[in-house]
């Protein structure tokens, strides 16, 4: 028959010696394989075979499948070797993609799967230790998957699992402390944000009284260092030391004791002695690692930091993709984030980003807003430079980046696959349909990265959603604050202008190119009625779309105010805000099945809190237009034209509120009004 079937129920036995019995991470993986079998073959009454497992000398992660006619014997040397058996089976087997759950995928049910007979072994992999951040996880910390709150956690452990991951940073703060033990039963190895060493509590949240200050309390900070290690000894830890501020941000932000850069390096080399010499006391064996993040970069190009030799050195890139320091506020130094020649004996590693929050023009919500080309170009180059040793990269809520995840363990995984390629691939894994159709659909990706905005001069320079909101709200508050004129300084990073007419002038031009190349690609992927598509591709488009539309008409808006024509100014700030919260629908109107309630908490880069501060300067506007009395733009609005000219009593109505104004204004009768803004519409603008 030279084949073994596998039927359900499945029958899987432990290694006869019991060195499987105890451990929790293989029944998570018995317990993963008997559903991924319940998801593909029907019941059938009782097994035709077994599945034996063995404990036997093998390099860390690796197995053995060997198929039989009779049974199926999987052998490793430790837990995560099992792991990846089970999931071998199930990816090639019994069809159960990586992103089974993220992606939504079907499963048409069989009687039986036939194993071919033979001996299946995995291979190593180019990076040891391959993982994922789970930060800025707004979505997935509010969300249930409609199971529990915990399960949208484990699906996406398991998710990395399939991808042949193996470590992670289980959340931000709180949620680090809460998922960490699921993480390390599903087979994991943890590491930790690189603002809390060690895994500790972070000062302020025990402290919140006292000065977060390590000159001032250095036994507190110790005695927290010192619970960190305690609480994870157990686990599988690559122990991440360093010292940062309380938040992401540098210590000397609270701190003016340390005002010079050799000041700050010699404290920072000296804690992360004493954390390395703490753990090394408690665990001889242990691993470690430190980011090279930021301000930290500078300090050790600068040489003022010292690291012990066998710490894992983590090189971040600057959340846009590219290997070089990431810009703080209106500070970009680009410092090359590559290990040169001189450190070529020494382990690195890299922070990388597929999702990024950084307020100002990153992308959280939607895909990173540069090509799998460019992000191969870059990885390649950091493996070339010796970044072999670590992989972590910024996943935060999961379901927007299954495909530049889903590319990126291709490259951890060490397989040569093109981009173009591997685009049609993952589409064919998980959309299925015709030739035709998955060639539109990788067109279609291939464009979103050709459509994205430019707003600096380097290549990687290019906007994600945040952009379009970030900057119209950082507008919207300097015009309030100090006046249609005076020019925005929160915004100098991408625009340095004399005025702020010459700053939104420049804004406009970027978002008009952002409407404009959104809504030809939006058109596109709207032929495509595949309902995954819809969640996925036009879904994100949308968001740009309506974003980029909703800058654009803002910054009409403020040209209507600067000729004096405020009800204009107020109508257009009104189409605008009616964009974001088309974009904010966008996203609702996904939240089918179990992802009811997936983008209610989209809190970062807050479209909808977008539309809220244009309705703040609505307000504002039509105070300075309407006011004291605030009935003649109703009139204008609501009254014929003879009934406009007769003033005998003010207004037979309640007065309106400014949303309610601007739906009479939009309304279809009253739109003659208009008639010179009429190009500008949200409608025309698709």
């Amino acid at each position: 028959m030279n084949k073994f079937v596998l039927t359900n129920p499945v029958n899987i036995q432990l290694d006869t010696q019991g060195n499987w019995k105890d451990s929790a991470v293989v029944k998570r993986a018995v317990s993963r394989f008997h559903r991924d079998v319940n998801m593909t073959i029907t019941q059938c009454g009782s097994p035709s075979g077994s599945i034996f497992l063995e404990r036997t000398k093998m390099p860390s992660e690796q197995y053995t499948v060997l198929v039989e006619e009779e049974k199926i014997t999987v052998s490793a040397g430790d837990e995560l070797g099992i792991v990846y058996a089970f999931l071998y089976i199930s990816e090639q087997f019994l069809g159960v993609q990586p992103f089974w759950f993220w992606n939504d995928q079907d499963f048409i049910m069989t009687h039986q799967k036939e194993i071919p007979v033979g001996e299946y072994r995995n291979q190593k992999y180019k990076v040891r230790y391959r993982g994922w951040f789970i930060n800025d996880e707004v979505l997935i910390s509010h969300w249930d998957g409609g199971v529990s709150s915990e399960y949208p956690w484990e699906m996406t452990f398991e998710a990395l699992l399939r991808l042949g991951g193996n470590l992670i940073i289980p959340g931000t703060d709180k949620n680090s402390k809460i998922y960490a033990e699921l993480a390390s039963e599903m087979g994991l190895w943890i590491t930790h944000h690189h603002a809390e060493p060690l895994g500790a509590e972070m000062f302020s949240r025990v402290y919140p009284d006292l000065e977060p200050s390590f000159q001032q309390y250095p036994d507190l900070f110790r005695g927290l260092w010192k619970e960190g290690i305690e609480s994870q000894k157990n686990r599988r830890t690559i122990w991440n030391i360093g010292f940062r501020g309380q938040g992401d941000r540098p210590f000397w932000a609270n701190d003016p004791t340390y005002d010079t850069a050799e000041k700050r390096g010699d404290l920072i080399s000296s804690i992360m002695r004493e954390q390395y010499d703490m753990v090394k006391k408690e665990l001889p064996d242990a691993l470690f690692c430190t980011n090279l993040y930021g301000e930290i970069m500078e300090l050790y190009q600068e040489g003022l930091l010292s690291i012990p030799d066998d710490v894992i050195m983590i090189w971040a890139d600057n959340g846009y993709g590219k290997m070089v320091s990431r810009r703080q506020e209106n500070h970009n130094p680009r410092i090359p984030a590559i290990p040169g020649e001189r450190m070529r004996g020494k382990s690195h590693g890299t922070y990388y980003h597929v999702s990024f929050y950084d307020l100002q023009a990153a992308n959280h919500i939607t895909m990173l807003p540069n090509s799998m080309e460019f992000v191969q170009s870059e990885l390649q180059n950091a493996l070339e430079h010796g970044i072999d040793k670590l992989w972590m990269i910024n996943a935060s809520n999961i379901k927007p980046h299954t495909y530049p995840l889903d590319f990126i363990a291709e490259l951890w995984r060490d397989q040569e696959t093109e981009t173009g390629e591997h685009r049609k691939q993952y589409l064919r894994r998980y959309f299925g349909g015709s030739e035709q159709q998955m060639e539109e659909m990788a067109e279609c990706i291939a464009d979103y990265f050709t459509s994205t905005v430019s707003f600096g001069e380097w290549e990687d320079e290019h906007a994600g959603e945040q952009f379009y909101n970030y900057m119209t709200r950082h507008f919207i508050y300097s015009f309030l604050k100090n006046g249609p004129d005076t020019p925005c300084e929160s915004v100098y990073w991408c625009v340095k202008a004399g005025s702020l007419a010459d700053q939104i002038a420049w804004y406009e031009m970027r978002c008009q190119q952002g409407a404009q190349s959104y809504a030809a690609l939006r058109k596109k992927c709207e032929r495509i009625t595949a309902g995954l598509w819809q969640d996925f591709m036009v879904l994100q488009v949308k968001i740009h779309a309506y974003c980029a539309q909703g800058a654009v008409l803002f910054c009409k808006g403020y040209e209507e105010y600067r000729r004096g024509k405020l009800m204009e100014a107020f109508y257009l700030m009104g189409q605008a805000m009616e964009a974001y919260e088309q974009a904010d629908q966008a996203m609702r109107e996904r939240e089918h099945d179990k992802w009811t309630g997936f983008y209610a908490n989209e809190c970062l880069t807050d479209i909808k809190a977008t539309a809220f501060c244009l309705q703040r300067l609505m307000g504002y506007i039509r105070n300075e237009g309407d006011g004291p009395d605030f009935y003649q733009w109703q009139r204008e609005a609501m009254y014929s034209e003879e009934d406009k000219r007769v003033v005998l009593i003010t207004n037979m109505e309640n007065h309106l509120g400014d949303r309610e104004l601007y739906r009479i204004m939009s309304s279809e009768n009253m739109y003659r009004i208009w008639e010179s803004l009429q190009t500008l519409h949200t409608e025309d603008l698709e």
